[in-house]
């Protein structure tokens, strides 16, 4: 990787408990972490943060938000103090608008699951500003990989894109933390690996028509879309870097991508 041309990742975030229970996943990203050594800010999308048109974090200090309920007490204590940089939020924005594309900065907003947690993971040192960018309820597959194209263009600038989601996502089928993945589950994991890289974006972006395990995997969409971002933001020329991790209670794929 040159000195400037920062990273893209797709990674499966999967639950809250995570950030207690590390295992496999966290260390292949742990493997990542050095593509980040010239990294000047990160720029993550969680389906966590859904809004009606495009939003940002403009804070210079997001808080760590513990947006689920239910687990256990010492999940809650858990921070990820880093900075934000709303300078750098207010060039994006303005780079988004000359390209018709409409944003808003949230000057309140902090991170939410779907970002610090696997970044307390791969970047333990919370020493690189973090923005998170919302998902529009009204995107498209096509705009979706229309936006990463357009945040290609941070890359040369030194700020790394992360689309932080799942591969699959289907919470009724909840089960063992570390029981053997259900076979749906495999079999699409398998399917967008191949997509991926082939570099296929048309069948990644209509997997309800390309493959008949998404409607199991996803009965809603939002954690499958990050995906098609990270897709628009890599190029034919990165290399590609597939993070293999074991499927987290039988129906969360951990399974993560890199380009560098």
């Amino acid at each position: 990787m040159s000195a400037t041309r920062a990273p893209v990742m797709f990674i499966g975030h999967g639950s809250p408990r995570w950030a207690l229970s590390p295992g496999e996943a966290a260390i292949r990203l742990q493997e990542f972490s050095g593509f980040f050594d010239h990294v000047k800010a990160v720029l993550v999308i969680s389906p966590h943060w859904i809004t009606r048109g495009m939003r940002l974090t403009a804070s210079s200090k997001p808080e760590t938000i513990h947006d689920f309920g239910g687990f256990e007490e010492a999940l809650y204590k858990l921070q990820y103090p880093v900075a934000g940089e709303p300078d750098l939020a207010r060039e994006i924005q303005s780079m988004l608008q000359e390209q018709g594309i409409a944003i808003a900065l949230d000057e309140k907003r902090g991170l939410d699951h779907g970002v610090w947690v696997p970044l307390m993971h791969m970047l333990p040192d919370h020493n690189i500003p973090v923005l998170q960018l919302s998902l529009d309820a009204g995107s498209t597959p096509e705009s979706l990989v229309a936006l990463g194209e357009q945040l290609k263009r941070l890359r040369n600038e030194g700020v790394a894109v992360i689309a932080s989601g799942s591969l699959t996502h289907n919470l009724y089928h909840i089960g063992d933390e570390n029981g053997p993945a259900l076979d749906y589950v495999s079999r699409f994991q398998s399917w967008v690996r191949e997509q991926v890289i082939a570099r296929n974006i048309a069948s990644i972006s209509q997997p309800n028509i390309e493959s008949e395990e998404f409607a199991t995997a996803h009965p809603s969409a939002e954690h499958y879309l990050p995906l098609l971002i990270a897709m628009g933001a890599s190029s034919d020329s990165d290399q590609f870097s597939l993070l293999e991790s074991p499927v987290l209670y039988q129906a969360l794929s951990m399974e993560s991508y890199g380009w560098n």
